[in-house]
C-alpha cells in the first residue's frame, strides 16, 4: 500500500508502514532521493526565519540539514547524534522515544557542537514530526548550552502534529487505518 502526495512540487508514492495493530504511516524517505531533499531544502528555505545555524536529529534529517545549509550558504550544521562517538569531548545527552524506532534513543552533542551553537540563533529541522519527541529532545540539547531557538521546520507534519502552532512544515501527512485509508 501507498500514499501518493505531491511534496515540494514533486510527487512521491509512501509506502505505507504498520505501527500498531490499528495504526499505519506513510514513510517519507530522503536518503537516496536528491530531486525531493533540494526542492524540500528551498521550499523551507523560504519559510524559514532568521538562523545562524542549522541542527538535526541523526539520521534522516541530515540530507535536509546539508541541502538546507548548502543552499543557505552556511559552512556548518550539527547532527545530533545518537550516541557518543571517540572524538567527542564533555558530552550532552537526552533521550527520545519516536515514533519510528521500537526503543528509546538517545541524543547527543560534544563540546564542538555546543560551541558551535552557544549565543547563536539555532534552527531545527527534521524529515517529519510526528508525535514532537525528537523535536522535543533537540530543544533540550539546543536549550542546555545556552542557544537561541528561532525555529522548528519539517518537510512534513504527520497526523495531530499539523495542529501545532509552534512549527513550520511544507505539507500535511495523514496517519492511516490499516486497510490504508486515512483516519
Amino acid at each position: 500500500m501507498f500514499y501518493e502526495m505531491k511534496i515540494a512540487g514533486l510527487t512521491r508514492q509512501l509506502p505505507l508502514c504498520k505501527v500498531t495493530d490499528d495504526l499505519y504511516i506513510g514513510a517519507f524517505i530522503m536518503f537516496s532521493d536528491v530531486e525531493i531533499t533540494k526542492a524540500c531544502a528551498a521550499e523551507l528555505l523560504k519559510k524559514a526565519p532568521e538562523f545562524d545555524i542549522l541542527i538535526t536529529a541523526e539520521s534522516k534529517g541530515i540530507p535536509l540539514a546539508y541541502e538546507m545549509a548548502r543552499q543557505a550558504g552556511r559552512n556548518d550544521y550539527i547532527v545530533a547524534r545518537k550516541g557518543p562517538k571517540l572524538y567527542m569531548t564533555d558530552i550532552i545527552k537526552t533521550t527520545v522515544d519516536s515514533i519510528t524506532t521500537d526503543h528509546i534513543q538517545t541524543l547527543c552533542i560534544g563540546k564542538h557542537e555546543a560551541d558551535m551553537m552557544r549565543g547563536k540563533r539555532v534552527l531545527i529541522v527534521d524529515d517529519v514530526i510526528s508525535t514532537g519527541e525528537s523535536l522535543k529532545s533537540i530543544e533540550t540539547l539546543v536549550n542546555q548550552v545556552g542557544a537561541n531557538i528561532v525555529g522548528k521546520m519539517a518537510v512534513l507534519a504527520e497526523g495531530g502534529a499539523a495542529d501545532r502552532d509552534d512549527i513550520i512544515y511544507l505539507e500535511k501527512l495523514p496517519v492511516f487505518n490499516p486497510d490504508g485509508s486515512v483516519k
